[in-house]
């Protein structure tokens, strides 16, 4: 897969009507519809205000939540226009639907340096199933696409791939990141290459181990994951999380690593307790040696430092999935610790998405990170090595 693309850097935007994919699915609270989080709308400003700055008349698009094609007040994006008018100190237009008379009107009429919002991308079924027809319509309003959502580049949608076909597509400053970035890592990265990987199942992340197995020097396997590894290998593992169909995979995955002379660490303690519940009490036992009425809940005191001396001196990390439960205080130690790691490693370090991204946030490490992945299922699909169609899409520069 080629990463190399054109930027909004490369094409002349200026007095140019562009089709802006954003990421405004933010959190909201149910009660009140209110945003609880405009991280992701923040996130977009850089782009946003370049393009503005550069004279273009902007047309931005987003989905919101599952409507499965109706059209549902309570996934409005209006509370998203309103955040992102406040935001750029500028009014943003709101149309009321997405390809119909009003948006096509306020389109026509969009000036350069001015900026209107579409209604849900996903009030219109046509939009998942990327129909060529809507996909069409929705181009004709632009001259011009940009790709600022790499949380849906992994998906074939009408605004993600369809209006490609159409317009000159090129990314904008959000994707270009995550392209420099975690295309480098994967690559051509900084050696020692350690890639952390957690989380709950093995069969979430299959092709990210296979793929990684191929590249890393180093693969740390921590996580409700790691118990399917030990159970592979013969370990009693309590009441702990298994999945008994991926037994086999787990022990070619070991041997592939030797074959590849990639060094694969497994936890070699674990932190138990006998139900899954914050309070219940911690008991830490060898792995492999978990009692029949006990389930692994995070990595043990002698794994933490296992894996955390083999991050000193990386290169390059990779980390995708918690050590444990960190949601539970009493089991956040090995994802916590792993956190803190990264932080102080001095590699270029890259966090690909969803949980292990919350928390390290939510320990006050995100800053030490030299990138955290805005897209979780587009990071995993990166790390598989998966073509993305919302990145095959664009112009290679």
């Amino acid at each position: 897969m080629n990463y190399n693309k054109k930027t909004v850097k490369d094409i002349d935007v200026k007095g140019k009507k562009v089709l802006l994919r954003c990421d405004f699915n933010v959190p909201q609270d149910k009660e009140t519809g209110e945003i609880t989080s405009d991280k992701r709308i923040v996130a977009a400003l850089p782009t946003i205000r370049y393009l503005l700055d550069q004279g273009a008349a902007v047309i931005a698009c987003s989905h919101l939540g599952k409507p499965k094609g109706e059209w549902k007040k309570s996934l409005t994006l209006a509370p998203v226009a309103k955040r992102l008018s406040e935001l750029l100190g500028r009014e943003v237009i709101f149309a009321a639907d997405v390809i119909g008379e009003d948006a096509k009107a306020k389109a026509k009429a969009l000036g350069g340096g001015e900026i209107m919002l579409l209604e849900n991308l996903r009030f219109h079924i046509e939009e998942e199933k990327n129909d060529p027809a809507f996909a069409k319509e929705l181009a004709s309003m632009a001259e011009v696409y940009v790709s600022d959502a790499f949380g849906t580049v992994h998906r074939a949608h009408a605004s993600t791939e369809g209006v490609s076909h159409y317009l000159p597509a090129v990314s904008g400053f959000l994707v270009a990141k995550e392209l420099e970035v975690m295309g480098k890592a994967l690559d051509d990265p900084k050696r020692p290459f350690v890639a952390v990987l957690g989380g709950a199942k093995v069969s979430d992340k299959i092709n990210v181990i296979n793929n990684l197995l191929e590249k890393a020097d180093t693969v740390i396997i921590g996580g409700g994951m790691a118990y399917t590894f030990s159970k592979a290998q013969g370990g009693e593992i309590g009441t702990s999380l298994l999945e008994a169909d991926k037994l086999d995979y787990a022990l070619e995955m070991i041997e592939k690593a030797k074959k590849n002379g990639v060094k694969l660490l497994l936890p070699v303690d674990t932190v138990c307790a006998k139900e899954f519940s914050a309070d219940a009490e911690p008991v830490t036992f060898e792995a492999g040696h978990i009692p029949a009425d006990m389930m692994g809940l995070d990595i043990g005191p002698k794994t933490v430092k296992l894996f955390c001396d083999a991050t000193r001196g990386a290169g390059t990390i990779v980390w995708n999935g918690p050590m444990g439960v960190f949601e539970f205080p009493k089991f956040a130690v090995g994802t916590e610790a792993m956190a803190k790691a990264l932080a102080e490693s001095g590699a270029v370090t890259i966090i690909g998405g969803g949980d292990s991204a919350a928390a390290a946030e939510q320990l006050g490490f995100a800053d030490k990170i030299t990138h955290i992945s805005t897209g979780g299922g587009a990071s995993l699909e990166f790390l598989e090595g998966k073509e993305l169609p919302g990145v095959a899409c664009l112009l290679d520069k």
